[in-house]
């Protein structure tokens, strides 16, 4: 358990586990930590590979700083954690926000970037079902006392009463979500395995369509199989992705070992 000194943060990381292989970078998503995004399947991943588990700005352990949240900082804090830790390259999983960042930095720091596993992710807004994300600027932080992520908050955080000011920051940014062009997913160049729960809050039309663009959509036992995959868990909603470790952590080995 650590902190590394990047852009102004003391942004706080953990490393498990160990391997000579590309170490695997862990990005959580909104509102949550180490503990709540990947609890469940850390211990499934650190078998056979060093883990290095991130917590951005704000979240978990890392004191917040007079700065937006936004998934372009966020992938840059985690390229400047890379140089801190002397690493080159790096394979990276990323749930919901956490999978924003991963794909962000797939198109913005491509060669820092080895293999992608991006859980609940989506390139336009268009990829949510639609009103989503209407009642969220209504969001206030005692929606949230009790909860998962606010009790992994008060557990973890250097301030445990900034939590109101996470929520405010996080409702910031989900009122300006990043999207990407079709062709800035087409160009990505990391093999990528997309997961989705079948109840989540990305539309599999769009999972798919993302698929194809990332090569998919082909008939394998003629053209071979893609680089890129995709996996939709059953009976499986956006939060509880991270519970399905026994599921999840056998396909993800598996692609990143390919």
């Amino acid at each position: 358990m650590s902190y590394a000194p990047v852009n102004g943060l003391d942004l706080y990381y953990e490393e498990h586990g160990t391997g000579s292989g590309r170490p695997l970078v862990l990005i959580h998503g909104a509102l949550s930590g180490i503990g709540t995004s990947f609890g469940t399947i850390l211990p499934f991943l650190t078998k056979t590979r060093r883990v290095v588990a991130v917590e951005l700005q704000a979240h978990g352990h890392t004191p917040d700083i007079d700065r937006d949240l936004t998934v372009e900082d966020f992938a840059a804090d985690v390229v400047a954690l890379l140089d801190h830790l002397g690493i080159d390259r790096a394979d990276v999983f990323g749930w919901s926000m956490g999978a924003a960042v991963g794909l962000r930095l797939a198109t913005d720091h491509a060669d820092r970037v080895g293999r992608l596993v991006l859980a609940s992710v989506c390139f336009t807004l268009d990829g949510m079902y639609p009103g989503l994300l209407d009642g969220i600027q209504d969001l206030r932080p005692e929606h949230l006392h009790g909860s998962e992520f606010h009790e992994e908050y008060l557990r973890t955080a250097p301030d445990p009463a900034g939590f109101a000011n996470l929520v405010a920051k996080v409702k910031r940014l989900d009122g300006d979500l990043p999207e990407w062009t079709a062709d800035q997913v087409r160009a990505v160049a990391a093999p990528v395995l997309l997961v989705l729960g079948d109840s989540d809050i990305v539309r599999p039309e769009h999972a798919v369509e993302m698929f194809k663009l990332l090569g998919g959509g082909v008939p394998g036992d003629l053209t071979g199989l893609p680089r890129c995959r995709l996996a939709i868990l059953p009976g499986t909603t956006h939060t509880s992705i991270p519970q399905r470790a026994e599921w999840l952590a056998p396909m993800v080995d598996e692609f990143l070992d390919a």
